[in-house]
């Protein structure tokens, strides 16, 4: 059960190879561009809108690092809490990492943080939602899971 949700869902295998980042600038852009399409749609927990429209995530936060040694593409996402208190900061960030590792076109790691100084506990949220057994067990938990698929669910 756990490793299900770290299954890429939505990987289509011949389209693997789109997101091979060799050292071609374009293809960097295209990678950044199709990571910020996906997590600009996510709906905040609390409000109507979607982190897009309340500047959480902004195409600036989204870096292509250099590539393991494995071929993986290294992708980081730095987002901006609405309030330094933002209760809700960890779920958000959670949102993100399940709304990518489910959507990419391919193999990718993931690190997801807050923008520095944006929130108060922001070292602490930064470790819950980059560490594997953490989302986890945070996805196991029927009521957060609800919360994390309303939130990502495309709507048409």
């Amino acid at each position: 059960m756990f490793l299900s949700f770290f299954r890429k869902k939505s990987v289509d295998k011949e389209n693997v190879g789109r997101c091979d980042v060799n050292n071609d600038f374009k293809d960097v852009i295209e990678l950044r561009d199709t990571v910020y399409d996906l997590i600009r749609t996510i709906k905040d927990p609390e409000k109507p809108n979607t982190l897009e429209e309340l500047n959480v995530v902004y195409e600036d936060g989204i870096k292509v690092k250099e590539r393991t040694s494995g071929k993986i593409n290294v992708i980081r996402v730095e987002f901006n809490p609405t309030v330094p208190h933002c209760s809700l900061a960890t779920l958000i960030g959670l949102c993100i990492r399940i709304k990518l590792e489910r959507n990419m076109p391919c193999p990718i790691k993931l690190d997801i943080f807050i923008k520095a100084g944006a929130h108060t506990t922001e070292h602490e949220i930064n470790k819950q939602i980059n560490d594997k057994e953490r989302i986890a067990a945070a996805m196991e938990n029927p009521n957060l899971k609800e919360m994390v698929e309303n939130c990502i669910l495309e709507e048409d």
